[in-house]
């Protein structure tokens, strides 16, 4: 195994939703620079699968379900880490769900569950990682936001989401500067998921014909950066969104 960001060797990542999709990839990503990983998903399987697969890869891991959208549990997340190997060095804000509807038809319930995991849960995780975090007055935290912070049509519970998660990384990288944290985002455009596949084909070309790049993006395409956000090789990089979308407009 080729380390190729030093000072993630050996680093303690949690990545919540990590147990697929672009979750995986991202731990994928961070164990092939010999990071030792917390891989969760609310689906205690899934998450204990992939670590045992990830394992593999010559890595400690160690696997928990979480629903983050509930505190004790993403509480729970962090001291485990904490307890496994004594520090949390990186957090990554993936855990995301989307319930679409036009606004009209939108029930109370696929509005709130969709703010109650991809906003509350990110500052869930990001409040329990903090504790820990600031005593060694360094970490990097990472959360996923997306193009459709911009806004999409369908998707008012998501877009409103997402952007909530860029404002929270804004306000918290500012805030949490002077004690060595640094927060950022990366706001990922189309990306090839087992959820994107199951978009209809017709539509999927019309997308894709919109992106610059001409492809949908692959969950390495987000890690990559993610690895940069998350490493000293952005040392002096705070408050901030990467976009990675091939080009495509959005925000």
């Amino acid at each position: 195994m080729k380390t190729v960001i030093e000072d993630l060797k050996d680093a303690v990542v949690i990545v919540t939703g990590s147990g697929r999709g672009i979750g995986r990839g991202i731990a994928e990503q961070f164990a092939a620079q010999g990071s030792k990983l917390v891989i969760t998903d609310i689906d205690a399987a899934t998450a204990e699968q992939t670590a045992q697969e990830i394992a593999k890869m010559g890595v400690e891991t160690i696997s928990m379900a979480c629903d983050v959208s509930k505190y004790d549990q993403a509480e729970a997340l962090a001291n485990k880490a904490v307890e496994k190997w004594g520090k949390i060095d990186v957090l990554v804000n993936n855990a995301g769900i989307t319930m679409d509807g036009l606004f009209l038809r939108m029930k109370p319930d696929q509005w709130q569950k969709v703010i109650d995991i991809n906003l509350t849960g990110t500052y869930n995780c990001a409040h329990a990682a903090v504790n820990h975090m600031r005593k060694a007055r360094k970490g990097a935290i990472v959360n996923i936001s997306s193009i459709a912070a911009g806004g999409n049509p369908g998707q008012a519970n998501y877009s409103a989401s997402k952007a909530g998660v860029l404002g929270f990384t804004y306000a918290l990288g500012k805030e949490l500067a002077p004690m060595g944290i640094r927060v950022n985002a990366v706001a990922p455009g189309f990306i090839k998921t087992p959820m994107t596949d199951k978009i209809p084909e017709k539509l999927r070309e019309q997308m894709i014909a919109a992106i610059p790049l001409k492809r949908p993006g692959e969950p390495d395409d987000i890690a990559k950066v993610i690895l940069f956000l998350a490493s000293d090789l952005s040392a002096y990089v705070t408050a901030q969104c990467i976009h990675v979308n091939g080009g495509l407009a959005g925000l």
